[in-house]
């Protein structure tokens, strides 16, 4: 079965139960959930690469948590130091809104139309490396849930008709 990777944004704290259960339910599919901190929102994410689990475990969400999917370092996915990843994927997709956001509470320049406006933008991509989807920030996880499945579903009925 080849994977599809799914690429929660960059500072996941609000859905992180979520996506372990995303995950859980989703993985057995091809599902590959990657996760990507980045300190560039309102500075959400200040800890070294050495901390960030130790604080998803006992400060936010806490309560003993630990993610079920790979979490990368931590990197910046905007600006002149941006990963190439998401260099590649933001020019792979549409924005998902005509704002940027408020520049107050953004960390980076220069500023681009394709720039991730704010945590937990999320990016399908498919098993050829080829991103599928991007969505809003403010997307409902279930609502993400249901794009994959569709995908999922569609790219069943066209390997069963041989592509």
């Amino acid at each position: 079965m080849e994977e599809i990777g799914f690429v929660p944004g960059t500072s996941f704290h609000w859905s992180k139960n979520k996506l372990n259960a995303l995950q859980e339910e989703l993985e057995p599919f091809g599902l590959v959930i990657l996760g990507f901190p980045c300190n560039q929102f309102g500075k959400q994410e200040p800890g070294e690469n050495s901390e960030i689990l130790a604080t998803l475990k006992y400060v936010r969400p806490g309560g003993g948590f630990t993610p079920n999917f790979q979490l990368f370092e931590k990197g910046d996915v905007n600006g002149e130091k941006e990963q190439k990843f998401y260099t590649f994927l933001k020019n792979s997709c549409p924005p998902t809104s005509e704002l940027l956001g408020s520049p107050g509470r953004l960390f980076w320049e220069p500023m681009k139309v394709h720039d991730i406006r704010w945590n937990f933008e999320k990016f399908l991509v498919g098993p050829d490396g080829i991103p599928i989807m991007r969505w809003y920030h403010r997307t409902t996880v279930n609502s993400v849930k249901m794009d994959i499945l569709t995908y999922m579903r569609r790219r069943a009925v066209l390997e069963a008709k041989g592509k």
